[in-house]
């Protein structure tokens, strides 16, 4: 049986595009041809019939109606589809209420297997979905294995890093730092069916917005507190990949030893930070995983937005002198923090993610969709005839974009896909043969980028 065609769905590059290359790379060395992508192009790829039947590998399973006829189209085309959620469910304690949200027995019905992050997820939706047991599989996360020291050398060091050492301060807030503003936000949610599967969300959102507006202002006070304060360190404030950058640039402008910052992923900033600060994010699991220092700022009682298990996480603080103090004196204590580095990883994480120290999570997934194979997804694809396409599609996007730009009112406002910005060559080769080294593949592969947003990996 040939070797196969596989397609992986990047939806947020900063969080996926690495974890997808080490998908890409295990998959290659096995003779597969592997696709990384933004679902557009894999989508006009099968359309118009270049893109063979394949094993499409993508984000989340959620039940909307949109998802499901796509995914449809997809196994009508020969294709299987596999998944792991990227949002992971993480944060809370259960995972019963994430399961009803964002699968169903239809989507399940639609896939070929399903990844769970750890065992918790994958019980649960063994629970909930009892007919599908033998799709749902404990792999661990691959984005996971970029935390294990293996990866250390492959992250290095982060562009535009501070000369001092620096506080990563990890944002995930919901509200006024949103690139998509509530309104619309409400709207895809309404129209995803969030609100039916889930019937006090309505209520909820409202709420949640509000006192995410409100720890965004705390967190700005703390900032400004802390870089008034500080021992000596720099401040370094990441954006999530859905916040408006520029918002938080105004928020702190002008804050001595202050940088906001959105390139690369989070991973090397955590691996360099002498300390993590956060609420409520998953930066705080990651960290901890990682052994680096992590202080939970919760400046006031939240019923809406605390999520439970990394507010746990750390060395807790509630004032700014609290904060100020904390953060001051793990600054101090860099020398000696190798106590932190010994702790072991707390059962509430190793009940949400499972590690394998003798095989890799992604390895575990290469096994499974090998395991799909039949002589459909073997199928020879004309790589150069999908690069002419998408270079097609690409210049019918900047005309387009040009069109909108010149008569918004008729064409309406042109929209970034700020979830995943272009790929630069230079980039993606360079992580391509970091990666590559790391894994200390013997087989020869081949990296191309096909578009600004499709790398193709496969055996030379």
């Amino acid at each position: 049986m040939g070797k196969m065609n596989i397609y992986i769905d990047v939806e947020i590059s900063l969080r996926e595009l690495d974890s997808g290359l080490l998908l890409a790379i295990l998959a290659a060395s096995k003779g597969h041809k592997v696709l990384i992508s933004h679902l557009t192009e894999i989508i006009l790829g099968f359309k118009s019939g270049i893109l063979a039947p394949g094993i499409f590998h993508t984000t989340n399973l959620a039940p909307t109606n949109q998802k499901i006829l796509r995914h449809q189209n997809i196994i009508n085309n020969g294709s299987f589809i596999t998944s792991i959620d990227e949002e992971g469910g993480l944060v809370d304690h259960g995972y019963d209420k994430f399961a009803k949200v964002r699968y169903s027995d239809h989507t399940l019905e639609q896939s070929a297997a399903v990844f769970g992050w750890g065992l918790e997820d994958a019980e649960t939706l063994k629970k909930i979905y009892h007919k599908h047991n033998d799709k749902i599989h404990v792999t661990g996360s691959a984005r996971a294995d970029l935390w294990k020291p293996k990866f250390y050398k492959y992250w290095g060091t982060p562009k535009n890093i501070p000369k001092k050492p620096y506080l990563l301060v990890s944002s995930n807030m919901h509200s006024i730092t949103k690139i998509t503003s509530f309104h619309k936000e409400f709207k895809y949610l309404k129209q995803a069916g969030y609100f039916d599967r889930d019937p006090g969300f309505f209520s909820k959102l409202f709420k949640q917005a509000a006192e995410d507006t409100r720890k965004t202002g705390a967190f700005v006070e703390a900032i400004i507190h802390l870089a008034n304060n500080s021992n000596g360190f720099d401040i370094v404030l990441r954006p999530h990949p859905t916040e408006n950058i520029e918002a938080w640039k105004i928020f702190l402008e002008d804050i001595p030893n202050v940088h906001v910052i959105q390139n690369d992923s989070i991973t090397p900033w955590v691996n360099n930070a002498f300390a993590v600060m956060h609420n409520s994010c998953t930066t705080a699991i990651e960290a901890t995983v990682t052994r680096k220092p992590v202080v939970t700022y919760i400046p006031f009682y939240q019923e809406y937005n605390s999520r439970e298990i990394p507010n746990k996480l750390g060395h807790k603080t509630s004032t700014l002198k609290e904060l100020s103090e904390t953060v001051n004196n793990l600054f101090n204590d860099i020398q000696i923090n190798e106590e932190e580095k010994v702790k072991k990883i707390p059962d509430i994480i190793s009940k949400k993610i499972y590690f394998d120290e003798d095989e890799l999570a992604a390895e575990k997934i290469v096994k499974i969709w090998k395991s799909l194979n039949n002589k459909k997804l073997s199928k020879k694809i004309n790589w150069i005839k999908l690069k002419w396409l998408l270079k097609i599609s690409d210049f019918r996007i900047i005309a387009g974009k040009f069109k909108q730009k010149l008569f918004p009112s008729k064409f309406g406002p042109y929209r970034e896909i700020y979830k995943f910005p272009k790929l630069e060559k230079n980039d993606i080769y360079r992580r391509f043969n970091k990666m590559y080294k790391i894994l200390g593949i013997n087989e020869k592969l081949e990296c191309y980028l096909l578009s600004d947003r499709t790398i193709l990996i496969k055996k030379s």
